[in-house]
């Protein structure tokens, strides 16, 4: 991965974080897209250590970040910062942009969503913070993403109620889901008919040597 630029200087930074459990083709294409349209100058990657608002148990986080090698190896700008996981208790989105903020001193801090993550944004711990930070960049999704949602729909979230102020990325529709893929591994789901249409080739391989996502969850 390309290294981050060295601290001090004004830039335009990404935060993109997520379980990334796995990442998958959506992910990237997000990634892909953020960099060209916000013209970012680094882009930091961060899977979740201390999820507060998941119920359901993580892979562990060294497989996680592998993952996410994998996943956007190649991009340019792209930093995986393994910093949340390193950290100990929650993460919270607003203590990882305020070390952003020191990192880079006078940067533009944007911080990349989903229309899930948007609807939910209020529900967030510190969320004034985060706003205080950071310009939210979100990129719709597909209404229903689970396990058993349909490849072709086209039906978007509605995100016309929304009252607080984000740039909207303009990206096709990916109705790829971290879900689906967990389910596709473990026979659950057939809209599939092969894990690499659902995530980057090297995490489709790092997915079979570890014996990932055999076990329901």
């Amino acid at each position: 991965m390309t290294p981050a630029p060295q601290p001090g200087t004004p830039r335009r930074v990404g935060m993109f974080g997520g379980a990334f459990d796995p990442p998958h083709w959506a992910h990237r294409a997000l990634a892909e897209t953020v960099l060209a349209q916000l013209r970012l100058d680094v882009l930091h990657v961060l899977p979740t250590g201390q999820a507060w608002h998941k119920t359901r148990a993580l892979t562990p986080a060294g497989h996680r970040l592998a993952m996410c090698e994998r996943a956007f190896e190649g991009l340019p700008k792209v930093c995986i910062d393994p910093r949340e996981i390193e950290r100990t208790g929650p993460s919270y989105t607003a203590d990882t942009l305020a070390e952003l903020a020191r990192q880079y001193p006078g940067a533009e801090l944007f911080l990349v969503l989903g229309a899930d993550q948007l609807l939910a944004f209020k529900s967030w711990v510190r969320w004034p913070e985060v706003l205080a930070l950071a310009t939210l960049a979100v990129a719709n999704r597909a209404l229903h993403i689970g396990a058993d949602a349909d490849p072709a729909q086209r039906l978007e979230q509605d995100l016309s109620g929304i009252d607080i102020p984000f740039v909207r990325l303009d990206m096709p529709l990916h109705n790829i889901s971290a879900t689906a893929v967990r389910a596709h591994v473990h026979g659950q789901s057939r809209r599939f008919p092969d894990l690499d249409v659902l995530v980057p080739a090297g995490v489709a391989r790092y997915i079979s040597d570890h014996h990932l996502y055999e076990t329901p969850t």
